[in-house]
Formats: structure tokens, C-alpha cells, sequence
């Protein structure tokens, strides 16, 4: 397994006593604490950290690049989880862009 797979992770919208995690928006919302707006005023999703689904549950796939590009963020958003007591599953592939 590489380095990136090793620090790529999914975080899923189910605490670690399995009741789903509220508001049902937080995946959206966690992502666009690290989007951008282009110039046509259009949103734009960090290529790094991007909302999805996993085993039918809300998640955030967090790509173990972003540790290297902005550790900050990194941590963020690895904070986020642990400070919610969300399940993180580790070790997964990297984000698609």
C-alpha cells in the first residue's frame, strides 16, 4: 500500500456507536469548508476532499495528498471526525478526480 493510500481515508456519516450523524448535510457542508468559487460564481469542490456515499451511508473521501499540500486542512478535517466520533474507515484508494 502507498503512502498516499495509507493517509488517503473515508470519513462515514455514522457515529462509532452507529446512529447516523446529523444534519443530514454535514458531508456537503464539511466539503465546502475547502471548496472554492471560480469566476462564473459556480462552487467548486476541493480535488482533495470530496462528498460520496459509502455502504448506503453519507462519507467524505479525504485523498492522503491533501496531508503533503495543506497539513492544516488535513487536520481539519481528520479533526472534525474524531471531535464527532464518526467512524473513519483508513487506508483507502485516493480521491477520483
Amino acid at each position: 500500500m502507498s503512502d498516499l493510500e495509507m493517509n488517503s481515508f473515508i470519513i462515514v456519516g455514522l457515529t462509532q456507536t452507529g446512529e447516523k450523524f446529523r444534519p443530514s448535510d454535514w458531508a456537503d457542508r464539511l466539503c465546502g469548508v475547502l471548496s472554492v468559487f471560480r469566476a462564473t460564481k459556480k462552487m467548486r469542490y476541493s480535488p482533495y476532499v470530496s462528498p460520496g456515499d459509502y455502504d448506503g451511508q453519507k462519507a467524505v473521501f479525504v485523498d492522503g495528498q491533501l496531508q503533503a499540500l495543506d497539513p492544516q486542512a488535513y487536520q481539519f478535517v481528520l479533526n472534525f471526525a474524531q471531535d464527532n466520533k464518526l467512524q473513519i474507515v483508513n487506508g483507502v484508494c485516493p480521491v477520483h478526480r
